[in-house]
């Protein structure tokens, strides 16, 4: 939540979603770990020579009992394309969880993205879903860093 870090994390996660060519219209995932990742994403998205503009939104991890009563809040629209976001991916839970919440929402998901991925099974439990998966960095990478 650093601003070094949203600097940094936003224009590389764009990156990697411009790269595998996945077009999408806006970025989120499960709250807490999700949400600055999907902010930093839908600010790189408005710097100059971006490209398209991604709407970033939140995934609750339940609806609430007041208000809209909605699980996904913010500049989603239903039929959009989606990237979800994931801090860190460990066992694929929160992420399908996510894109569960977004499906039902009418969202058309093009993949994951997660900062970090564990190396713990749960890229394997998303594409065994039929979801892409891509990671900035894996835990071995890290540790090779050490």
């Amino acid at each position: 939540m650093s601003p070094e870090g949203l600097a940094l994390i936003g224009p590389l996660a764009l990156g990697a979603i411009r790269g595998a060519k996945w077009d999408v219209d806006s970025a989120g995932g499960l709250t807490l770990g999700a949400d600055p990742i999907a902010y930093a994403i839908a600010y790189a998205s408005a710097l100059p020579g971006a490209g398209p503009l991604v709407r970033a939104f939140t995934v609750r991890k339940e609806a609430k009992a007041h208000g809209t009563g909605k699980l996904i809040e913010g500049p989603y629209n239903a039929g959009d394309h989606v990237v979800i976001v994931e801090d860190v991916i460990t066992t694929g839970g929160s992420a399908l969880r996510a894109a569960e919440a977004v499906k039902n929402a009418g969202g058309r998901i093009s993949g994951v993205l997660a900062l970090v991925d564990r190396e713990e099974g749960g890229r394997e439990a998303i594409e065994a879903t039929g979801l892409a998966v891509l990671s900035l960095t894996r835990a071995a990478d890290i540790i090779q860093r050490l």
